[in-house]
């Protein structure tokens, strides 16, 4: 049999107030500009986690070294906590895992995540590993994709791990920022600072229980827009580059990749149980929304991880099925289907049926 979500977990640091951020850090940050206040206002966010408060510690001007040993510190605890609770939720053991796949892109270390919280968790010396990197906020799909197959493959249970810490990224302002006259660039980074959140989300892959099976998986990248989405290594963190075009090149590509995924198994869009739709902001789940025709309550598990935990990269989409599980009733044999959008520009979309 094909693999099965047969656990899922989360851990996340502590929250903190949208309103909060602006007024006590971000206002100053950008001088009140105009631009940026407007950003704050419209973006579908109440609270936000992370491990950097920066209204209590401004780490703007920190190197990518210091970034990079805070990673190590602050992921830890959070990974021991969703791989735990994930595997508790499937009735497994440390032991029993045979892959262990951890996807982030906001820090590294070596040894990494996936050396230390396997020797952490009680996994055996010979449980094998694969780190996903710097593919962004689409990456738990191909990561899905790739553990999904060594379940079915090996016959053996895997855990997947994302693990994302985007708040030890904040960035300097400039003097255009502050100005009231910001470049494009000084919009791109008023927007992540806006959206980008903290979270470990974690998922168990069993070959024959009862879950929610990987049917499929399907990519599409849009070269000629490569340059939309961005998120460079400098010497102070990482830096994230988002074009506002990037709802406009979802829509052109949305229904396509979906029609492919769902054809190939003689669906439609209107025979899909439940939507979980990555929330890298509010115009993109609206975006995405309208080409699909879908309702807003299709749409309610993306809005609600949105405006109650933000954009945390790759680890949202598993927050989304998370918080899909809880809200919607799919029947044995419904199915589901997951969507995440990142560099490239990247399109992956996964289709799961409950056995």
């Amino acid at each position: 049999m094909t693999a099965a979500l047969t656990g899922a977990s989360h851990a996340l640091p502590a929250p903190m107030d949208q309103q909060r951020l602006w007024d006590g850090y971000f206002k100053d940050h950008y001088a009140d500009a105009r631009l940026a206040r407007k950003v704050w206002e419209h973006s579908a966010i109440t609270t936000r986690r992370g491990v950097v408060d920066p209204t209590q510690e401004d780490i703007s001007s920190w190197g990518t070294g210091a970034r990079m040993q805070r990673f190590l510190t602050e992921a830890m605890p959070l990974g021991k906590e969703a791989v735990g609770g994930a595997l508790a939720d499937a009735g497994l053991d440390a032991k029993d895992v045979g892959l262990f796949t951890v996807v982030s892109c906001t820090g590294y270390v070596t040894p990494g995540l996936d050396i230390l919280l396997a020797r952490d968790l009680g996994m055996t010396d010979s449980v094998q590993r694969l780190h996903i990197g710097h593919m962004g906020c689409y990456a738990a799909l191909p990561g899905l994709g790739a553990t999904a197959d060594y379940v079915t493959a090996r016959q053996k249970p895997a855990v997947m791990l994302c693990l994302e810490l985007t708040s030890l990224h904040v960035q300097p302002t400039t003097d255009s920022a502050r100005s009231g006259s910001p470049t494009p660039e000084d919009l791109q980074q008023m927007v992540a600072h806006a959206l980008f959140s903290d979270a470990a989300a974690a998922v168990v892959l069993e070959p024959t229980a009862a879950g929610m099976e990987v049917v499929d998986v399907v990519a599409r990248t849009d070269v000629a827009t490569a340059g939309h989405m961005t998120w460079d290594v400098t010497d102070q963190g990482f830096k994230m580059g988002l074009s506002p075009a990037v709802p406009d090149v979802l829509a052109r590509h949305a229904r396509p990749v979906v029609e492919e995924l769902l054809g190939r198994h003689g669906m439609a869009v209107a025979d899909v149980d439940g939507w979980a739709i990555h929330p890298g902001g509010r115009k993109i789940v609206e975006v995405v929304g309208e080409v699909l025709e879908l309702a807003e309550e299709q749409l309610a598990p993306s809005y609600d991880v949105l405006r109650d935990v933000g954009n945390c990269s790759s680890a949202t989409v598993l927050l989304v099925l998370e918080r899909l599980a809880q809200t919607v009733d799919v029947p044995v044999g419904g199915t589901v289907v997951a969507m995440a959008f990142g560099p490239g520009l990247t399109l992956y979309a996964a289709l799961l049926r409950r056995r």
